[in-house]
């Protein structure tokens, strides 16, 4: 039965057009390489901020299915008449990490941003992307925000946000835990896994928007997410699954 599926899939074959929260870009392609393989269904990845691709959404983008980083955004969207209802659904929890190219740089508590030794600390917007908005809430937390708030360097989202220390544009920032140490991979420089406590949850919904309401590949796609071959991928890159 189930080769009969995989064959009928194939016969039809057709693309998606994704929208994809950055700090998932890593684990989507893994996983939209394993979509095709397994049903002949092309995902195509268009990678961004979580608040960008809620404005595109709104002004036409011809996405079929939204990843996002957070669970408002695509609650929103469903809420305005703009995604399918009832398909909302978790497909990942994300954790915050504090990381520096650099080894030794950032210590195992985080103790780095007390010291304040350094000029610049990068961070996703935090109206636009749910990590930033998550690494503001853990500094309040730790009491810090404050005094850092002069050396904050923003991104326009969490991979930005990356690059600027990787470039050594800032000698650290808070990033997603996948886009450290993902699928195995070694991790590069140092970095310290923010404590859950010292920010709410980052709970990560996908949902079927209206425009991929009619497209067998838009279902089978989120259908995929759900499936043990995926969460497989997923918790490789470090995230937690519902």
């Amino acid at each position: 039965m189930l080769a009969f599926l995989l064959a009928s899939g194939r016969a039809t074959a057709a693309d998606v057009t994704v929208a994809v929260a950055a700090n998932f870009a890593g684990p989507m392609r893994r996983i939209a390489d394993d979509f095709a393989k397994q049903t002949g269904h092309h995902a195509s990845l268009s990678v961004g901020a979580t608040g960008t691709f809620y404005a595109q959404v709104e002004n036409g983008a011809p996405f079929e299915v939204f990843l996002a980083a957070d669970e408002a955004t695509p609650k929103k969207l469903e809420e305005n008449g703009l995604a399918v209802p009832g398909s909302r659904f978790v497909y990942a929890r994300g954790k915050l990490v504090l990381w520096s190219a650099k080894a030794g740089y950032v210590d195992g508590g985080g103790a780095v941003l007390k010291v304040g030794r350094f000029a610049h600390l990068a961070v996703a917007n935090p109206k636009l992307a749910p990590y930033g908005a998550a690494a503001i809430e853990a500094l309040g937390a730790l009491g810090v925000l404050d005094r850092l708030r002069p050396k904050l360097l923003y991104g326009e989202s969490i991979a930005q946000t990356q690059q600027f220390v990787a470039t050594a544009n800032a000698e650290l920032g808070f990033v997603a835990l996948s886009q450290v140490a993902g699928a195995g991979d070694p991790p590069s420089g140092s970095y310290w896994v923010v404590p859950q406590s010292l920010y709410a949850p980052i709970v990560q919904d996908a949902i079927l928007l209206k425009k991929g309401a009619a497209s067998d590949a838009a279902r089978a796609l989120c259908d995929y997410l759900k499936s043990p071959a995926a969460k497989d991928v997923i918790r490789a890159y470090g995230y937690g699954v519902p």
